[in-house]
């Protein structure tokens, strides 16, 4: 299949940076009312942010916030435009990326198939006596099964710009969601991915060369928000794809996202409404998409860092299981063993007001009718206008639309089924609804042919509802009996996590690692089956 190279306009995206920036920057400027309010929550949040820091690039940055925090008051009108200039620059420089084509012509043909035959060394032989392999995407292809209406959504491409959308649980779903681009032939995309990333060099050569922009999740002033916006904005309006994970960070209960951070998904209307303001329409499009394993590479400590905090969990965690070689090693293999242990989705595309789109781009209304999408950003008098206020409002409709997305193209597993089976038995065993004295249950046990029963009537009811078009199941899982997917889930669980999660002992499996029965059936509630307890990150 012919890559989309012409068609996406991220392979010239060094050649307009510095313009791109510029417009980010001269749209923070214009924007901007109450410079004094601005520079003075920069400098109360910065300096609040690096007291009592020792690294010495740090100490400087205090005293430059502190020096500023002091003169704010007593300086003009340019002065204080000039030092908003400053700053505005320097975030909108620091978030912006860059794209290497050579990278990327080396990252989706190359470095694929080179991780997976060096992760899985029965398949060496056969890349040395066919070395022309190192340039294709079979050697992962049955690992990664892609789903949705890509054809309809290249077609889009061509006419508007894309707003992927992502369910988010774990710090490969950037890389995984890029091949899955690749393999549907749609164009790639810019997106924005935490500062932290940046510190593994090989990560971060490649993040920094194929369109990722640094997001700084430290920095909380308004300023740096508008620039991240702007900066977004810009890029859509300019007709550059991108990528925005709008649960904000990783599901740490394992559920999939219900409530969505409203930020960067408010920036489609305001592009939109740029380009009418402009005179050169370009419409956007929303893209609610799953991202959809059979294990979560970093599974064990996101679900301590729910548990710890119980909806309060750290923002930034640095130290998961995706910073180690060796667990990303065994992680890969593991799913390099098994067939359609990925599974993306795409969903229907939605306008930025949360009406479907059908394939010529048109916005269809509930009631079948086409809609009029301009009207949306238009003041009485008929004038296309920014209003932050009203467009908040169509963006909260816009969330909840993919929201829906999110749980109708949720795919479930045998490691989902057979971890909801086990964990509402654990629920029985212990007889209180108090999630902590459910997880401190020890030495249970369920009879091995009772757990297949168990699981097979689950499964029976999750493919009514998948006929339904409300969720769909694993391949491996849709047609076999329950003592398959149990086996399924016993194979997928052993020789990954740190701690066994199942067991055989005899006729029986003993449920050995109840936190991570709990992250894994998490994936179900959604569908009217599992435990269900507080917030749902």
């Amino acid at each position: 299949m012919t890559l989309m190279r012409a068609d996406a306009p991220i392979f010239s995206f060094n050649q307009q940076r510095s313009a791109l920036i510029a417009r980010a920057v001269e749209r923070v400027m214009a924007t901007t009312d109450d410079v004094l309010h601005i520079l003075n929550d920069a400098a109360y949040h910065e300096t609040r942010r690096l007291d009592g820091t020792r690294r010495p690039k740090d100490v400087d940055r205090l005293d430059t916030w502190r020096r500023l925090a002091r003169r704010v008051g007593r300086m003009g009108r340019a002065e204080r435009q000039s030092e908003l200039r400053a700053l505005t620059a320097h975030y909108v420089e620091d978030i912006a990326g860059h794209f290497d084509p050579r990278v990327y012509r080396f990252s989706t043909h190359l470095l694929p198939t080179l991780v997976t035959s060096l992760l899985s060394p029965r398949s060496l032989p056969r890349l040395i006596r066919h070395p022309q392999r190192l340039f294709s995407l079979d050697a992962v292809a049955n690992k990664v099964v892609v789903g949705g209406d890509t054809e309809r959504l290249r077609k889009l491409s061509k006419s508007g710009t894309l707003v992927y959308v992502p369910t988010h649980s774990s710090n490969l779903d950037s890389i995984v969601f890029g091949f899955a681009l690749e393999r549907s032939n749609l164009p790639p995309a810019t997106y924005g991915a935490g500062k932290n990333l940046f510190t593994n060099p090989l990560l971060s050569f490649f993040m920094e060369n194929l369109g990722a922009y640094r997001v700084d999740r430290r920095l909380r002033h308004q300023l740096y928000k508008d620039c991240l916006k702007a900066y977004s904005t810009v890029l859509l309006e300019s007709g550059y794809h991108s990528l925005f994970f709008p649960g904000g960070t990783r599901s740490r209960s394992g559920c999939v996202e219900k409530k969505l951070k409203l930020g960067l998904m408010g920036t489609g209307v305001e592009a939109y409404g740029h380009t009418l303001l402009a005179a050169r329409e370009r419409k956007v499009f929303f893209v609610p998409s799953t991202i959809n394993y059979l294990l979560t590479l970093e599974a064990e400590t996101l679900i301590a860092d729910f548990l710890a905090a119980k909806g309060k969990a750290r923002y930034i965690i640095e130290d998961d299981e995706s910073t180690r070689a060796g667990r990303i090693a065994t992680f890969t293999r593991k799913l390099l063993g098994m067939s359609g242990s990925v599974v993306i989705r795409f969903g229907d595309p939605l306008d930025p007001f949360g009406h479907r789109v059908d394939e010529d781009g048109e916005s269809i209304d509930a009631r079948g009718r086409r809609v009029d999408t301009s009207s949306y950003v238009r003041n009485l008098d008929g004038e296309v206008c920014i209003d932050r206020e009203r467009d908040a409002q169509y963006t909260r409709e816009l969330a909840s639309a993919i929201a829906d997305g999110f749980n109708r193209h949720t795919v479930l597993f045998s490691t989902n089924l057979v971890a909801s089976v086990c964990f509402e038995w654990l629920h029985a065993e212990a007889d209180t609804d108090d999630l902590f004295n459910i997880l401190r249950q020890r030495d249970c046990m369920i009879d091995r042919l009772e757990l297949a029963r168990r699981t097979q009537a689950l499964r029976d009811t999750m493919r009514e509802r998948e006929r339904a078009g409300e969720v769909f199941l694993s391949d491996r899982i849709r047609d076999v009996d329950g003592e398959e997917i149990v086996a399924l889930a016993m194979r997928a669980f052993g020789g990954y996590h740190t701690h066994p999660v199942l067991e055989q002992r005899g006729k029986k499996i003993a449920l050995r690692d109840s936190k991570l029965l709990f992250y894994y059936q998490n994936r179900v509630i959604g569908h009217g089956s599992g435990f269900v307890t507080g917030a749902p990150r």
